[in-house]
């Protein structure tokens, strides 16, 4: 039609698909090779670099690489627009971490945008922050997120507290006491936003830390209901684990009422309500297990977790459980209960299905019984969402029905299944049915089940048919009515099914059979009627897995009434007759209904059973089936006592022999005992609204309730000191931690100083260039303290100026202009020191060794090496070290070198190392990152030989991979840094030092603590009979401090100074100074070390490092505190 126009169906579409992308950005996804992206980005108008962003983030958004654009992107960081930037900044989250070095070039511009006057800026900046995971910047995310946690607006302080959980997942031990003190400051925040993502970020990273909720728990009740629905839900079940950690259980709660040494005491109560009681003594009497049972179950799997409560071996260890009144308090007069149940209540009917359950799970748990009642309708109402939600809701009321059934008993009709329910919620309705049955609702509901029955879905109709048998078990009275309808679903009119396949209607009768077999266990004595009804029927049931069940059926109650003992030889006949043709299991099951009936049978019975039971092992020895055969071998075994010979039975007797007792006996025990009728209840309890609950194992992260009353009135005192010392150190760039663990970074782009890596040095003596001035052990006194602060009051204004020019960061760190603020206070409390020289020591420096290849590995070669304190004569980029070659073998190798393994890789993207300094970069393209190593030509048996190599490391916490040769073998080896020798030392007197000092303040300036013992060693063994030491303590001190600095980095000793104080116990105010310079650009690092304590105890170390390289000083922070802290054995 129309074909002169030319349009078409297909035209028509595009036309139509247009006119709807008017006014869009869709059209950016239509051509992903633009060639215009490069030259928009560098552009002069912000609405161009808009729009080339916005074709890089569709193209990223279709899984396209466009990590080429990278350096043209990161030029736009500084962009005034705030759609360049946001957009930028999305691009940067995506590729940092492919790209870290270029990374690295925009971390002044985020340093800068968190000082913008607009708060989105800010939280932009970030975001982006601590969305880049790299553990060279972590401090620096660190010290961000500290300020940010006290900005003045709302979205800054929330971004704050979701920016903690991305530094924790970094796995920094030195972070995690900061990221703690953060989370106690936004904790105590006066916005529910920034409380809720708080809280987030506490369930993160200190879960368990509920010290720290004691001081703000009130408030965080008052301030629950304003919280967002996510926040409410971590929030609850953080105020829940704290109240029950420090007040226990309420005694009114079903998780203690029920208790049996408490019942009694809930039946006086006043305020109990009697009708509820005489329903659950009705559901008592008739269920398998006592509802008092089931509540210990449950509160016990609350406490202790399914696994470990699963693990008791007998069922009264596991229901049993000692009183302890110490652990449970009343929720009347304790408030902290109170005011948690008040803030929860309104709760109970949010929007949020999440938030009601978790609403619920705390009034389950903590409520009095009499006003848990409350919950059902707020659940209930939930049953009318969608059907995800109604799922989770039904798994956690199937928990409360199995608990306390009285409570949903009266909504029953809640629970009729709907045509529309999905077949998972049509189970969990029919089990919650089951359950809450009473003798007023148990007609109506049986008429629903009979609806159920014909159904067309016959896996719910089986389901239905199992839920009139657990109906009848619990409400005996209503068992024979059960009994007659199940009974009628095994009769020949009912059985659709003439083949012996497991389809649809066999499972319907299979189910059947079963829900009567567990009604007959009940009392079999008063359905003997229902066994002879099955045997009659058993010839036209044709399921094999059915007709088993019945042959079990007769053979279990072979001896009920007078009818059936009549039977059952005829039964046994027929079966006997037909067994090759049967099934395996009806096989097994005659087998056992022979042996079953021949040791129940006298008289004349006893010798047909004997004869049938003969003929059956007779048939069973030579089955095809080996399962059938093994079990007649075994049965001709026990019951040999009956038997001659394997071919002739012996003389007949009415009587059942006694000889060989012991088979007897053993087969009696085996299939003489009856079964006892017990109820199997599912154990495995999680806690409600928890994502445990709905799978029925414990997914990661899940954790049970604490231990109650585990937290004590000194914890909570201890967590208030924490909280409060929080907001004074939030300002600084400290990062106190005290307990400093050896080793951080295990990552293959980090470096781990544990000590399983080393391997320590023998026979070495390596003399240091530092110590070559310190030979005299002389000590003289002066005012050193007076001297340098004179300095450094006098030079502060001089170069203050400069330093804001030229530094690394910008102004945003610098909110503390005066380095003094950074200083501990002793060294402004003492105004005159003594300088101490020490002898030489370079006997005691022993340089670390680490393990570049294992002989396991290296076909009998072993690998050492360490960090030379030597210079490079070649390039100050190039750091020394020396490696010892040893053939471990019983063979000679030859031909042993290393070469780079990216030596292919292009000098852009290995020289970015100074991102403040790009004259540094230009100057080391031309050096090489391995300097060809001199060829061991030949290795033997057992011989060693060293080499020194000199390498260029790309960064200094990235590991340089090379390629070990050896019998023209390749064997790839990581050279992992050591950061204290990527400086060199700077000689310079204290004079030059404190100069230097005061030009580095503030932003400049970083500090951390950790504890020192390695001097306490040495002391303990320099004493004398009397007790006294022999040598000066304050010098060993001093010897064993410098040796550990000296040992780990390659820095220069330029003073060591002491307060003049009149307690010589004393070491507080000790200090020891070092200077160095980095390798790559001779820019100065100043490093402090400050005692504090008693000689004969362990010291606190105050270690404080001065250097623009803000990256690089921090992490030669770290690293110093790390060494420091490991004790003399291991360094």
């Amino acid at each position: 039609m129309f074909t002169q126009f030319g349009s078409t169906a297909e035209n028509f579409s595009k036309a139509s698909t247009m006119v709807f992308r008017i006014g869009t950005d869709a059209h950016l996804y239509d051509d992903p090779d633009d060639v215009s992206i490069s030259p928009l980005l560098d552009s002069k108008f912000d609405s161009e670099k808009c729009e080339a962003l916005k074709r890089l983030l569709a193209l990223i958004a279709q899984g396209l690489d466009v990590s080429n654009y990278f350096p043209q992107v990161v030029k736009n960081v500084a962009s005034q627009s705030l759609d360049v930037k946001k957009l930028v900044y999305l691009y940067l989250l995506h590729y940092a971490e492919r790209r870290p070095n270029e990374a690295l070039l925009s971390i002044n511009i985020f340093q800068r945008d968190l000082g913008d006057p607009n708060p989105l800026v800010r939280a932009w900046a970030l975001r982006t922050m601590a969305g880049i995971r790299l553990h060279v910047i972590s401090p620096l995310v660190l010290v961000a997120v500290r300020k940010c946690a006290r900005d003045p607006s709302v979205y800054v302080r929330k971004c704050a507290a979701n920016a903690l959980p991305k530094l924790h997942d970094l796995r920094l031990e030195e972070n995690a006491t900061a990221i703690i003190e953060i989370i106690g400051i936004l904790l105590y925040d006066n916005s529910p936003g920034v409380v809720g993502a708080a809280a987030a970020a506490f369930a993160s990273v200190c879960p368990n830390n509920l010290p720290l909720i004691g001081r703000n728990y009130t408030r965080l009740c008052e301030i629950l209901p304003d919280v967002e629905e996510w926040g409410q839900i971590i929030l609850i079940g953080i105020l829940l684990r704290y109240v029950i950690a420090r007040q226990g259980l309420a005694k009114e709660s079903i998780m203690v009422s029920l208790c049996p040494e408490d019942v009694n005491h809930d039946k006086s109560g006043s305020d109990f309500d009697t009708n509820s009681l005489e329903m659950n003594k009705t559901y008592e009497m008739r269920s398998g297990i006592q509802e008092h049972e089931m509540a210990a179950m449950v509160s016990r799997s609350y406490l202790e977790g399914p696994d470990k409560y699963l693990s008791h071996s007998t069922k009264a260890d596991m229901v049993s459980s000692e009183f302890d009144s110490s652990r449970f308090t009343s929720s009347k007069s304790d408030d902290d209960m109170k005011i948690l149940l008040q803030c929860t209540s309104p709760l109970l009917w949010s929007r949020n299905s999440a938030v009601v359950l978790a609403a619920a799970g705390v009034h389950w748990i903590m409520a009095p019984r009499k006003d848990i009642a409350k919950i059902v309708k707020p659940l209930l109402f939930l049953l009318r969402s969608s059907d995800a939600s109604k799922y989770v809701v039904l798994c956690n009321i199937q928990v409360f029905a199995k608990v306390m059934p009285s409570l949903f008993a009266p909504n029953f009709e809640d629970f009729f299944i709907n045509s529309s329910d999905a077949y998972q919620v049509k189970a969990l309705k029919l089990e919650i049915l089951s359950s809450i049955a009473t003798d007023a609702s148990i007609s109506v509901i049986f008429q629903e089940f009979q609806d159920y029955v014909s159904d067309p879905d016959r896996r719910f109709a089986a389901d239905t048919v199992a839920a009139i048998g657990l109906c009848a078990k619990r409400n005996p009275q209503v068992a024979n009515t059960c009994l007659e309808g199940l009974l009628a679903l095994t009769s020949p009119k009912s059985i659709n099914s003439t083949s012996g396949s497991m389809d649809d209607d066999a499972v319907v009768l299979v189910q059947a059979i079963t829900s009567i077999k567990d009604i007959i266990k009940q009392d079999p004595s008063i359905h003997d009627k229902a066994i002879i009804y099955l045997a009659r029927n058993l010839d036209a049931i044709k399921v094999p897995v059915a007709r088993a069940m019945i042959v079990w059926i007769v053979g279990e109650y072979n001896s009920i009434g007078n009818i059936i003992p009549k039977m059952v030889p005829v039964i046994l006949r027929f079966l006997a007759r037909g067994f090759p043709s049967e099934s395996i299991e009806t096989k097994h099951q005659i087998l056992n209904a022979a042996v079953k009936v021949l040791l129940s049978s006298k008289g004349e019975d006893f010798h047909t059973a004997r004869s049938i039971l003969s003929y059956v092992l007779e048939l069973a020895k030579f089955d095809l089936n080996y399962d059938v055969r093994d079990r007649a071998r075994v049965l001709r075994k026990l019951l040999s006592c009956f038997y001659v010979s394997s071919s002739g039975l012996e003389e007949e007797s009415s009587q059942k022999p006694e000889n060989d007792e012991l088979p007897l006996l053993l087969a009696e025990h085996v299939f003489g005992e009856k079964i006892t009728s017990t109820e199997m209840v599912n154990n495995r309890f999680y806690l409600p609204g928890s994502l445990s609950q709905i799978v029925l194992h414990a997914a990661p992260g899940y954790e049970p309730l604490p231990e109650p009353c585990s937290l004590t009135e000194l914890d909570i005192t201890e967590g208030m000191k924490i909280s409060e010392q929080g907001p004074t150190q939030a300002g600084s760039c400290e990062v106190d931690n005290s307990d400093v663990d050896s080793g951080s970074l295990n990552e293959e782009g980090s470096y781990s100083y544990d000590s399983e890596d080393s391997v320590s040095s023998r026979g070495t003596d390596n003399t240091n260039e530092s110590e070559v001035d310190n030979t005299d052990s002389l000590i003289n006194f002066s005012d050193v303290g007076k001297a340098q602060k004179e300095v450094e009051v006098s030079e502060e204004n001089d170069f203050h100026g400069e330093l804001m020019s030229k530094g690394a960061l910008e102004s945003w760190l610098d909110e503390n202009p005066s380095s003094n603020q950074n200083v501990p206070e002793m060294d402004n409390e003492r105004s005159s020191s003594a300088r101490i020289s020490i002898a030489d020591i370079s006997g005691r420096i022993k340089p670390k060794t680490h393990m570049l290849l294992d002989p396991a590995y290296g076909n009998g070669l072993r690998v050492v090496y360490q960090y030379s304190s030597k210079a490079s004569t070649i390039s100050p980029s190039l750091v020394s070290v020396e490696a010892s070659f040893e053939n471990c073998s019983s063979e000679p190798m030859s031909k042993i070198f290393l070469t780079d393994e990216d030596s292919g890789m292009s000098s852009e993207s290995l020289d970015q190392v100074s991102p403040t300094d790009e004259s540094s970069s230009q100057s080391q393209k031309d050096v090489p990152t391995l300097v060809s190593m001199e060829e061991i030509t030949v290795l033997e048996p057992g011989e060693t030989t060293n080499r020194v190599i000199q390498v260029r490391f790309h960064h200094h916490l990235l590991p340089l991979k090379l390629v070990l040769w050896c019998n023209g073998k390749k064997n790839s080896v990581k050279l992992r840094p050591d950061i204290g020798y990527f400086i060199k030392p700077l000689h310079m007197d204290i004079d030059v030092f404190s100069h230097k000092e005061s030009q580095l303040p503030g932003m400049f300036e970083y500090t951390r603590r950790c504890s020192f013992t390695d001097h306490l060693a040495e002391l303990t063994d320099d004493k004398d009979g009397n007790g006294s030491s022999i040598k000066d303590s304050f010098l060993v001190i001093c010897e064993s401090l410098a040796s550990k600095m000296l040992s780990n980095a390659n820095v220069y000793l330029v003073s060591v100074n002491m307060p003049v104080a009149a307690n010589l116990n004393d070491a507080s105010g000790l200090c020891l100074r070092f200077s160095s310079e980095i390798l790559s650009n001779s820019i100065p690092c100043l490093i402090s070390v400050t005692l504090d304590g008693k000689c004969f105890e362990p010291l606190n170390a105050c270690v404080k490092i001065n250097c623009e390289e803000t990256v690089f000083g921090l992490n030669l922070l770290n690293r110093i505190v790390n060494f420091l802290a490991e004790p003399a054995g291991t360094s």
